[in-house]
Formats: structure tokens, C-alpha cells, sequence
């Protein structure tokens, strides 16, 4: 079964979470601080994280950050903070999904469910045909592992979130190829994201502030815009 470590201080939304999650099959760790959401992100290896901003021993972005230093189970927000900057910061930290307070519980299934998808699905689409891209590519700016599923910039890793990583490697393995919108939103998110267009203009400028030099003139990720993405190696 999949195990959801449920991250909230409020004690009456973490029970709901914890009784719906379980009635649905899902194995539930539940923590109401920070601290304790390391320690059974570390003893229990979570595949997906709830996540609460508003933690009583640290802010919810710094334990983004903190968990990703060494885990890269998929981080979903459940936030009262409705403002695009906390959204921005929470998912440059390296959250892959974010949803507002109050939220519906079957939106909160179904986005569960495409990330628990993404997870258990090998991205077969993703993967090159012979001779579409090496297994290293390297631009002047950066450089893309597709075996090792690393990045580096100059002389750093640059971390990527499990969502940022799905789109560059299908962006990659098709390079010069206009991928459509459609499809980058079916195969990294699920087919019932096919319209949310705002998932890829968000999750694309975080890659590009990551690897271009100038990410208000991309030279390596390209948007044609109404149509779609491309790599330009």
C-alpha cells in the first residue's frame, strides 16, 4: 500500500486526513511539528507528504527545503497561504503540488492519486528512442544525467523536484521536438490535468531560472506559445 505521511497541527483536519486516507487504503503516519515529520519521513520512507506551511516549530517552506536534502517522496501543500508568492516559494523549495485551505477531499484524492502515478509508473514516454538523445547531454550551460537522474550547472548539482525532473527528461529525450501541452500535462500529471496549462508555465520557469542564463530569454527551453515546449540542445 502506499504510505502518506500526513504533516498538519490542527488535530481535527489531521484525524479527517488520517480517516479518509485509511479508508481508502493508504497507510497514514501523521506528525503535528516538523521535527517529528523528519523523523518518520526518515523511519518511514513516505511515498507522498502532506504538508502543512504553518508548523509550530518551523516554517513549512524550511522543511521543504530540509526534506529534500535527502528525500524525494512528492511534497503536496495543503495551505491557508493563498497568496502566489507562498506558492512560488513553497514549490522553488521543491513541493510538486500545492492546494488552498479549505479544500475538497476528492480533489485532494485524485491529486494524491496522480502522484502516487507518477511514482509507479517507469516513464516509458519519457525514455529515448535509439539515437533520439545520449545518455549525457550537455549544453554550455548545464548538463543532464538521464541514467543517474542528475543535473549539474557549472560545478554544482542543481536540485529538481521530481515533477521539474519528469518534464525536463521528456523535454530532453525529444530535443528540437515540439512537445505539445497536452501531453506534457498527461504524462507528468495525469489525463484529468490536460487544461491546467498554469502547471507548466509555473513548473517551466522554475526550470529555466535553475538552468538558463537569462530565464526571461530562454536559450535551451523553448515555449511556442498556445502549442507547446521544445529543447534546443
Amino acid at each position: 500500500m502506499t504510505r502518506v505521511l500526513v504533516v498538519e497541527d490542527d488535530a481535527q483536519l489531521a484525524r479527517a486526513l488520517t480517516i479518509n486516507l485509511k479508508a481508502r487504503k493508504y497507510d497514514v503516519d501523521a506528525a503535528d511539528d516538523a521535527a517529528a515529520a523528519l523523523r518518520l519521513a526518515a523511519t518511514e520512507q513516505p511515498d507522498v507528504i502532506l504538508l502543512d506551511l504553518g508548523l509550530p516549530d518551523m516554517d513549512g517552506i524550511d522543511l521543504i527545503r530540509a526534506l529534500r536534502g535527502w528525500n524525494r517522496a512528492p511534497v503536496l501543500v495543503l495551505s491557508a497561504r493563498s497568496g502566489s508568492e507562498d506558492k512560488i516559494r513553497a514549490l522553488d523549495a521543491g513541493a510538486d503540488d500545492y492546494m488552498t485551505k479549505p479544500f475538497s477531499m476528492d480533489e485532494l484524492l485524485a491529486r494524491l492519486r496522480a502522484a502516487t502515478r507518477r511514482i509507479e509508473e517507469s516513464p516509458v514516454q519519457a525514455r529515448p528512442s535509439p539515437g533520439a538523445a545520449a545518455a549525457v547531454v550537455t549544453t554550455d550551460e548545464f548538463t543532464v544525467d538521464l541514467v543517474g537522474k542528475k543535473v549539474r550547472r557549472g560545478d554544482r548539482d542543481v536540485r529538481l523536484t521530481p515533477t521539474e525532473w519528469h518534464l525536463l527528461e521528456i523535454l530532453i529525450c525529444n530535443p528540437g521536438v515540439l512537445v505539445s501541452q497536452q501531453r506534457l500535462l498527461k504524462e507528468v500529471w495525469g489525463p484529468s490535468y490536460s487544461t491546467k496549462t498554469n502547471y507548466l508555465r509555473v513548473y517551466m520557469a522554475q526550470l529555466r531560472r535553475k538552468l538558463e542564463a537569462d530565464p526571461s530569454h530562454p536559450r535551451y527551453l523553448i515555449t511556442e506559445p498556445g502549442m507547446g515546449y521544445r529543447f534546443e540542445a
